[in-house]
C-alpha cells in the first residue's frame, strides 16, 4: 500500500486552485498535497509540451527529445510522488530531483498549455520543500543572496573579475561551489546608478511615476535606469526613484526577491517582498504607476508574488507595476506620451523577448513602442529560453545543456544576421548572447535614449 508523502506544508499559496479539477475533465487530483496538487493536476496530459514548434515550451525538452523533461513529463512524476508512490518523503528522494532539474521556470507552459500549466511556480514549491528536508546548498545560498552581497559591491566586483580573469581560480570555485568555469560571472560596474539629485519639491501630479530600479540595473548596467530615467523626464514625467524606508534596511538597495524565489529560499524571498511593500505604501494607496526594467523582477511582482500570502498590497501592486515599455505603450494610448523621437543610423534590429514577457503577452507593448521610433526596422525572434535562466547556465551541472537551449533558435538567428543590432531586455538574456555570439545586445531604454532628438534631450 503506499505510503502517505510527508507535506505538512506549502510555502506558496495555492488557494487559488482550491477549485481546480471539479466537475471538469482534469486529470485525477493526487491523494495529498491539496491545493498544490490540484496545480499540479491541471496538466491534462495532452502531450502539446512535447511537441517541438517554434514558441517557449518547453526548453529542456525540445534540448533532450526526452519526454520525461518536458512539463507533462514532470507532472507524472510528481503525481506519484503525491499519491505516495515514491515513499513517505518524496521532496528528499532523487526521482523528483530529477523531474525537476532541467525546469528552468521560464513560464512558457503558462501560455502555451491547453491548460496553462504553471510550472514555474511548482518548481519553486518542490525546491522549497527540497530545501527544507536536505538543506541549502552554498551555491544556492551565494546566488540567491546576491543582493545582499551587493552591499560589499567593491570587493565582490574584485574578486569576479579576478576570477574571469584567472582560469585557476575559476576552477577552484567549480570545485568548490559548482559555478562552471566554462562561463564568465556578470561583474558589478565600476560605479552604482544613482538617481539624479532634485532639488524642487513638487506637489504630487498625474505625471508622477515611481522608477523601481532592480538589482541588476542598479549594480551592473546602470546606464540602462539612467536611460529609463531620462526617457520619461524628458516625456514630461516626474520620475521618483525609489527608496527602502529607514526602518527596512535603508543602506541596501530594495529587490523583487527573485534570486531567492527561483531557488526556493521563500522566506528570504517573503522578506524581500515585504521591504518592497513598505516602501511602496504610499504610493500605491495614492495610484502612483511604479515602473521597472527587468522582466522577471517585475513581472514576479504581477505573478510569484501573488502567491507569497502577501495580502492585498500584493494584489494592489500587481495591478499598478508595469514594465518600462508596458507604461509607455499605455500613456501613448491615452494620448499622453507625446514624446517624437527621431530616426536612428542603424540597420535592422533582432529582438530576443525575455521568456517571462513571452509568457504574459508583454511582447506586444514592447512591438508598439519600437514602432515609435521612425524608420525603424526590427524583428522579433522566435525563439524559446536563450537558457540563461537566471543562475542555470552557470551551474556546471547545466553549462552546456545551457548552451543547447541557445542553440535551437536564439543563436542560429544572431549568426546568421551578424550586423545587425540586438534588443534583450532580460538581463540574463544578454549574458547568453554575449558569451554564446560575442555580441553586445542592448535594452529598450537605452534605444529610445539613442532616439531622443536633440531638442527632447536639452529640455
Amino acid at each position: 500500500m503506499p505510503l502517505k508523502p510527508n507535506m505538512e506544508k506549502h510555502h506558496l499559496d495555492w488557494s487559488s486552485y482550491e477549485t481546480a479539477g471539479q466537475g471538469d475533465a482534469y486529470a485525477g487530483i493526487p491523494a495529498t498535497g491539496g491545493d498544490f496538487a490540484k496545480a499540479v493536476a491541471v496538466c491534462i496530459s495532452d502531450k502539446l509540451c512535447q511537441r517541438t514548434p517554434k514558441g517557449v515550451m518547453c526548453p529542456s525538452f525540445r534540448a533532450t527529445d526526452d519526454p520525461a523533461h518536458s512539463p507533462g513529463g514532470r507532472v507524472v512524476v510528481l503525481k506519484a510522488a503525491l499519491n505516495g508512490e515514491l515513499g513517505d518523503d518524496p521532496f528528499a528522494g532523487q526521482a523528483l530531483a530529477d523531474a525537476m532539474e532541467l525546469c528552468v521556470g521560464c513560464k512558457g507552459c503558462k501560455r502555451e498549455c491547453a491548460n496553462q500549466v504553471d510550472m514555474a511556480a511548482i518548481k519553486i514549491e518542490y525546491q522549497a520543500q527540497a530545501n527544507e528536508r536536505r538543506g541549502v546548498s552554498y551555491r544556492d545560498r551565494l546566488v540567491a543572496g546576491l543582493p545582499k552581497w551587493l552591499r560589499h559591491r567593491r570587493l565582490l566586483s574584485g574578486l569576479i573579475r579576478w576570477r574571469n580573469d584567472t582560469p585557476w581560480l575559476a576552477k577552484l570555485g567549480e570545485f568548490l561551489f559548482g559555478i562552471s568555469a566554462k562561463r564568465q560571472l556578470p561583474a558589478p560596474a565600476l560605479v552604482p546608478y544613482r538617481a539624479p539629485a532634485t532639488s524642487v519639491a513638487r506637489a504630487a501630479t498625474d505625471r508622477d511615476v515611481i522608477l523601481f530600479v532592480d538589482t541588476f540595473a542598479l549594480h551592473f548596467e546602470p546606464e540602462i535606469a539612467a536611460a529609463a530615467h531620462q526617457v520619461l523626464t524628458v516625456a514630461g514625467y516626474n520620475v521618483i526613484t525609489l527608496r527602502a524606508q529607514p526602518q527596512d534596511e535603508p543602506d541596501r538597495a530594495l529587490c523583487c526577491g527573485r534570486t531567492y524565489l527561483s531557488l526556493g529560499q521563500v522566506e528570504e524571498a517573503r522578506h524581500e517582498a515585504r521591504r518592497l511593500h513598505s516602501a511602496l505604501r504610499p504610493a500605491l494607496a495614492a495610484g502612483i504607476p511604479v515602473v521597472g526594467l527587468e522582466p522577471s523582477c517585475i513581472l514576479s511582482l504581477r505573478d510569484d508574488h501573488l502567491k507569497l500570502g502577501l495580502g492585498e498590497e500584493a494584489v494592489a501592486l500587481a495591478k499598478q507595476v508595469y514594465l518600462l515599455e508596458e507604461f509607455i505603450a499605455r500613456e501613448h494610448d491615452r494620448k499622453r506620451f507625446t514624446l517624437e523621437f527621431k530616426p536612428l543610423p542603424r540597420g535592422k534590429t533582432l529582438v530576443h523577448g525575455h521568456c517571462h514577457q513571452k509568457a504574459v503577452g508583454a511582447m506586444k507593448s514592447l512591438r508598439k513602442v519600437l514602432r515609435l521610433i521612425p524608420e525603424f526596422e526590427f524583428e522579433f525572434i522566435e525563439a524559446s529560453c536563450c537558457g540563461m535562466a537566471g543562475s542555470f547556465g552557470l551551474e556546471a551541472e547545466h553549462a552546456d545543456i545551457s548552451m543547447q537551449m541557445a542553440g535551437i533558435d536564439l543563436l542560429p538567428a544572431l549568426h546568421a544576421a551578424p550586423d545587425a543590432t540586438i534588443l534583450a531586455n532580460g538581463f540574463s538574456c544578454r549574458h547568453q548572447i554575449r558569451e554564446g555570439a560575442d555580441r553586445q545586445p542592448v535594452h529598450v531604454a537605452l534605444l529610445l535614449r539613442d532616439a531622443l532628438n536633440g531638442e527632447a534631450t536639452s529640455c
